[in-house]
């Protein structure tokens, strides 16, 4: 059936930042609901981010496109160009190898729930997160000082 159990769809709750960058994104909830319906050309989330929590640390992808829209609550979206509010409706997308650096917070006292569309192409992707020293190279899952010292891993939480 194509019909897609949310509650029993695989999740990633917290971050896999190392410390600190963990910390602003431990509060957020995803539910990987292209991974639960099979999906290989691209990933959607359903990401529920409580007050106070961020989405991810502001990043910009080498070659992956991103996508997101607001299902519900209020949230902030920053870039290099400034910050922005998106209410319920609206969307921001993101072209793969565009330097310009993003995320979402949530500076509300409600609870936002977002929809995440993104390409599937780990193998070749890189990170590169402007506000801190920290790039991921293309293909890697491991993060690293900009000089190419590897952080320690950090779990999932």
């Amino acid at each position: 059936m194509p019909r897609i159990d949310i509650e029993s769809a695989p999740t990633r709750f917290g971050s896999a930042y190392p410390a600190p960058f963990d910390e602003p994104c431990r509060a957020r909830k995803r539910w990987k609901l292209g991974d639960a319906a099979g999906l290989t050309q691209f990933g959607v989330n359903l990401m529920r981010l409580p007050p106070g929590a961020w989405t991810s640390q502001r990043h910009w992808h080498t070659a992956e496109d991103e996508f997101v829209w607001v299902v519900s609550g209020e949230v902030v979206l920053i870039t290099d160009a400034g910050e922005e509010t998106l209410s319920p409706g609206d969307c921001a997308g993101f072209a793969a190898g565009a330097p310009d650096g993003h995320h979402i917070q949530n500076r509300s006292t409600m609870e936002a729930v977002l929809l995440e569309v993104g390409s599937r192409r780990e193998a070749e992707d890189g990170c590169d997160y402007p506000d801190i020293d920290m790039v991921i190279d293309p293909g890697s899952e491991t993060y690293r000082h900009r000089d190419g010292t590897p952080y320690p891993v950090a779990t999932s939480r």
